[in-house]
């Protein structure tokens, strides 16, 4: 099958949204390939800070972004191990440190086009769910299926919170608000690839609504969409 015929699901949002909980979900019912961009802009800015590139450094950082090599391991039941460069890196990609880094380098566009080819790259049969911030506006904007996840700013801060917590990690929850809302405004507001729905996304408020409900709505969407699937 020809990679532009492989079928593709979009699901895009702002941080704590919880479409990465949601997306790996709907990818295991569906049986298709997962893709989470994020954690290749993570893993971009953790290479970076290896070796030591600066943030303003944009082609540097390019060539960081372009040359990194990131190896997803599936683990039943859990979140999959993420090798960057060879190395296990999966814990220190999920910290806020690592997860400004990301958000920075992503306002880079030099950094954006480094990486495009590398999210395509994961478009393979049976088919994909991506996640991220533009697969449906710019890594996959022929999707079959968009989706755009909401939720209120305080409540994706109690979701990161939670998280954490059960990391074993201490987080400031007003701090953590206002990193969300930060995050918010520099994803929304970046030259290139802002974060937005693309204009035949379907929108889903998932404010207050059990991640298993949000899943059964998705699946119902790619039930219509792909009818013979």
């Amino acid at each position: 099958m020809h990679p532009n015929r492989v079928p593709v699901l979009t699901i895009d949002g702002p941080s704590g949204s919880g479409k990465g909980t949601i997306s790996r979900a709907v990818a295991e019912r569906l049986g298709w390939h997962f893709l989470d961009s994020g954690a290749l802009y993570r893993a971009a800015g953790l290479a970076a800070s290896w070796a030591e590139i600066a943030l303003d450094d944009a082609d540097a950082l390019a060539r960081c972004a372009r040359d990194v090599e990131v190896r997803f391991e599936d683990r039943p039941g859990d979140d999959p191990l993420v090798y960057v460069n060879g190395v296990e890196s999966s814990a220190e990609l999920r910290t806020e440190t690592c997860g400004a880094t990301a958000s920075a380098i992503a306002a880079l566009p030099a950094v954006r086009a480094a990486l495009v080819d590398k999210q395509r790259d994961f478009r393979r049969p049976p088919g994909l769910v991506a996640d991220g911030r533009d697969m449906g506006t710019v890594i996959f904007p022929d999707a079959g299926l968009k989706v755009f996840l909401t939720a209120s700013a305080e409540e994706r801060a109690e979701r990161r919170h939670k998280q954490l917590k059960q990391k074993g990690l201490e987080v400031n929850m007003p701090a953590l608000l206002r990193d969300i809302l930060a995050r918010d405004a520099r994803d929304a507001q970046r030259p290139v690839a802002p974060t937005r729905p693309a204009d035949d996304a379907v929108l889903l408020d998932t404010t207050g609504t059990p991640i298993d409900a949000v899943v059964s709505k998705v699946l119902a969407l790619a039930a219509t969409a792909w009818p013979t699937r």
